[in-house]
């Protein structure tokens, strides 16, 4: 490898040992090395073998090395790479005083030149040759990068051709084109829709041709799918000019009509996904979609990320070189939203990594209002790209060439080293944060400049002309056409009375539909034959007898297998052979999360390890079934690894996709992706998916932040049949709502509100015929009550029935019926009347539940409730917090609740 990356301009010591090392043997340095020093031909003459030292010409050698790897690693602060504003200034600079070389050095010969690859060369020379590399229009972060292969070949690649683009006059006519179209395409909607908002790119067109030149490149390096993410500004240039949606469909959102779906409550067109098949220059198929997105910047990121590795599973056998996301970022907010961070630490991990994503920055120098000083403390933007030693490419965006030739070689790189790039296009926002807003109260010199600056295409079209690449003419022809199709379109669009939506059920969601009201009126049967349950409950309930595990793991897989021999099986057992089941039928499960193999309550071990190794063991994998378990322990995030798991849910309708949460709480520290995403995508995008959230919930006195998985917040978000919400008491019920999930002919997100407690808990058991027969059971009767008997019914839901059960049964009252409410949305109104007019003869009814009065399912069952049977509130009074933190609190809490319910003068309020 090349050991001249790694120079610095404090490394003439370290270069002096390679030499004197040389010096003794010519065959000990690497063959880079031998070269350089053999071709100074005066090694051996020169050398002063009494004193040591190295001659002064040597010395000067050593100094154009470090000036060489000065611009290697410092040249892109001082490139001119700003269209509308002076660079800021940095020191040292890369005058060649600053290594101990002057003016009468500039035309001396250096054999430095051959590592640049020019041979012998003056000195001014290397430093010309450098400057056009490293300080025009590109300039390049690599040198951080710690593995010397990528390093050189960056270097190779740029310096070969002085980072400066040598198109033929048929790919300026094509760049022309892509950049004719962003700009005209801007133009048409400013003036035919004046006043309506936007977020234009004008000032960054030339992210156009470079995303064109992103798909065409990579296309013909083998890519198939390319899946983008991106904020509202420029997206309905992409969606016109990239991903061919039409010009009539997008004027017609313009005039506001309705769509043709009345069920759908739509959103913004600069929130809107698409998807095409298109077909490349050179002919090459390939999908490319745009995801939809809310106005929270930089949320997409992990959904396309998902997304992306479910079509990579799914589709293309697992090769990453076949699939591609692209993600488009802002300036601001790729140096402000947290998320970007989370997803690239995702990059290189086996559970999440996607072969590398293309970063392209529209970096117009200014969030909203705020100034880009204002907005980071880093140099730039993009400095998060070190934290997994990603190149950066700053490029002019003025200088459209340089633009296409960086995406091009950023898609070579990503494809030969299947990791993440950054193409930062320094660039300008010509009107404010949108059309209507006023940027010159905040930024009146930056706008004053924009003001006066042409745009790219005029730019080009200039530099064309100059330089007799093409006529005045054929551009002006160009912009009159396009104008003329526009037009045409616009025309079309006034006449069009609905707006088109566009829909997904196709490809992998063939074949499933919308779900109705009615669907949820009864749970699908999802029993199992009895053989094939004991059969896959004995295969993941052994370990192979060849290997040895610690003695507790083996312990624990004993106790599995005595379960089925007694017929009596737990909660880890009934979640596991949900998946066993599914996996039999063919169906894969993917699951992540914090800790999730072993599971945060050392409950689940889907994954064990070989005693005194690293070897693992999965029996879930073991069984001979057709599908497979994905488990992955994820990173410490719960925003970027949620937001991943729901984007490999759009793409993967028939897997089982889990999220589990480390405890049930920490889900709110991924709120933006279950508000704006999770239980509303349907709705606003008509985007289904099914993914499974599991948030371990209960009080058992651990204090505020690990009893409560926020009921309420989900309850709270319930309408039209967006999500469903389960609470489940026995390891039947939640083996049956898990593979429901995947036994209907449509998807819904579920979100499993788990036990901790329970886990181990005696009766919290199932028997064989449980899992065998039937299917969910949205509400669960009191099997012990005598309905003549009962006069009062208490409901309730989780854990807490445990306990209200065995104190009433240690007391022996008879008149209380105890009904377990399992799935609290869709509302189970049928099974409510159902078990009322059961219980005819009841006069009290009673909502009994651990969380305080302003949380929980109180309010939200209370109203549901209301047309049928008025409830009267148990549990504990309104607070600030979930819970005390004090155990001796809490206990006496918990017994107050139970206690107030068997209260032999309590009466209907």
């Amino acid at each position: 490898m090349d050991k001249f990356s790694y120079l610095g301009n404090g490394d003439v010591a370290a270069v002096e040992d390679i030499y004197n090392q040389f010096l003794r043997d010519n065959n000990s340095v690497e063959d880079n090395w031998k070269k350089f020093f053999e071709g100074f031909e005066f090694a051996r003459k020169n050398f002063n073998e009494t004193d040591g030292e190295i001659p002064q010409n040597v010395k000067k050698e050593f100094n154009v090395i470090s000036l060489i790897n000065g611009y290697r690693s410092r040249g892109h602060l001082f490139t001119k790479t700003n269209p509308v504003r002076e660079r800021r200034k940095y020191t040292p600079t890369l005058a060649i005083e600053n290594f101990a070389l002057d003016a009468k050095d500039l035309e001396e010969t250096f054999q430095a030149g051959n590592i640049i690859g020019i041979g012998a060369a003056k000195l001014k020379d290397i430093v010309a040759h450098m400057e056009q590399t490293y300080c025009q229009s590109i300039g390049a972060e690599y040198m951080y990068i710690r593995t010397p292969e990528v390093i050189q070949w960056l270097q190779e690649k740029m310096e070969a051709g002085k980072n400066t683009p040598k198109f033929s006059i048929d790919d300026k006519k094509v760049i022309l084109n892509k950049l004719n179209q962003a700009v005209v395409f801007e133009n048409f909607l400013h003036t035919k829709f004046v006043g309506q908002k936007r977020f234009s790119l004008e000032g960054g067109e030339t992210v156009i041709p470079a995303l064109d030149a992103v798909c065409e490149k990579g296309a013909d390096l083998g890519i198939k799918d390319f899946v983008i993410g991106m904020a509202h500004r420029g997206r309905l240039n992409i969606l016109a000019n990239i991903l061919n949606k039409t010009y009539k469909d997008i004027f017609t959102e313009f005039e506001g009509r309705p769509t043709e779906d009345s069920l759908f409550d739509g959103d913004v067109k600069y929130h809107m996904g698409y998807s095409s098949d298109l077909k490349s220059n050179s002919g090459k198929e390939v999908h490319i979609s745009l995801t939809p997105n809310p106005s929270h910047l930089e949320a997409v990121n992990p959904v396309v990320e998902g997304i992306t590795r479910a079509k990579i599973d799914n589709l293309h056998g697992g090769d990453n070189s076949k699939a591609c996301p692209i993600l488009i970022h802002g300036d601001a907010a790729l140096a402000g939203q947290g998320i970007c961070y989370e997803v690239i630490q995702m990059s290189q991990l086996d559970g999440y990594k996607t072969g590398g994503t293309i970063h392209v920055v529209i970096n117009n120098q200014v969030g909203f209002t705020t100034n880009y000083l204002d907005g980071r403390s880093s140099t730039y933007c993009t400095d998060v790209a070190k934290v997994v030693l990603a190149p950066v490419f700053h490029v002019n965006g003025d200088d459209v060439e340089a633009v296409v030739y960086v995406s091009q070689l950023a898609m070579e790189f990503r494809q030969k080293f299947k990791r993440d790039v950054f193409i930062d296009v320094l660039c300008y926002r010509k009107y404010g944060h949108n059309e209507g807003d006023e940027p010159r109260f905040t930024q009146p010199i930056l706008y004053k400049a924009i003001a006066r600056h042409p745009n790219p295409r005029e730019i080009y079209t200039q530099q064309l002309i100059t330089e007799g690449s093409v006529t005045g003419d054929l551009a002006k022809e160009m912009e009159k056409n396009f104008k003329q199709l526009l037009q045409e379109k616009l025309d079309e669009a006034k006449q069009q009375e609905k707006a088109k939506v566009t829909s997904f059920l196709d490809g992998q969601w063939k074949g499933l539909k919308m779900g109705t009201e009615k669907d949820f009126e009864k749970s699908p049967e999802t029993g199992v034959n009895k053989k094939t349950f004991l059969e896959l409950a004995k295969k993941i309930s052994q370990l192979p007898a060849d290997k040895k595990f610690f003695n507790k793991i083996e312990s624990i897989f004993k106790d599995r297998a005595a379960m089925i021999e007694r017929d009596s099986y737990d909660w880890a057992m009934g979640e596991l052979m949900a998946y066993a089941t599914l996996m039999n039928e063919g169906h894969d499960v993917r699951f992540s999360g914090q800790d999730v193999k072993r599971g945060t309550f050392s409950h689940r071990h889907a994954v064990v390890k070989v005693e005194d190794s690293e070897d693992e063991y999965t029996p879930l994998n073991n069984t001979g079934a057709k599908g497979k378990l994905d488990i992955y322990n994820s990173h410490l995030s719960e925003y970027g690894v949620l937001g991943f798991e729901y984007g490999y849910s759009l793409a993967s309708p028939n897997d089982l996709v889990i999220w589990e949460a480390q405890f049930g709480d920490f889900f709110n520290g991924a709120q933006i992706m279950i508000d704006q995403f999770i239980t509303c995508s349907e709705y606003k995008w008509r985007r289904m998916n099914a993914l499974v959230m599991l948030l371990p919930h209960g009080y058992e006195g651990q204090g505020p932040e690990h009893s409560s998985a926020r009921l309420e917040r989900f309850l709270q978000m319930c309408a039209e049949n967006n999500i469903q919400i389960v609470n489940a008491t026995s390891p039947a019920n939640q083996f049956h709502a898990l593979r429901r999930q995947l036994k209907r002919d449509f998807r819904k997100p579920l979100i499993c509100f788990t036990p901790k407690k329970l886990l181990r808990y005696p009766t919290c058991v199932s028997s064989v015929n449980d899992f065998t027969s039937g299917g969910f059971k949205e509400l669960i009767d009191d099997t012990n009550a005598d309905a003549k008997n009962i006069k009062r019914i208490a409901f309730c839901s989780g854990k807490i029935y445990y306990d209200l059960a065995e104190a009433r049964d240690k007391a022996g009252i008879a008149d209380t019926a105890i009904i377990r409410l399992e799935q609290l949305y869709p509302f189970p109104h049928n099974q409510v009347k159902a078990i009322l007019e059961k219980y005819k003869n009841a006069k009290n009814y009673f909502w009994v539940q651990e969380e305080p009065e302003n949380m929980g399912a109180w309010i939200f069952v209370s109203n549901k409730m209301k047309p049928y049977a008025p409830l009267n509130y148990i549990g504990r009074s309104e607070s600030a917090s979930p819970a005390t933190g004090f155990s001796k609190m809490h206990a006496q809490q918990q017994e107050t609740i139970i206690n107030k319910l068997f209260e032999k003068t309590l009466v209907t309020k």
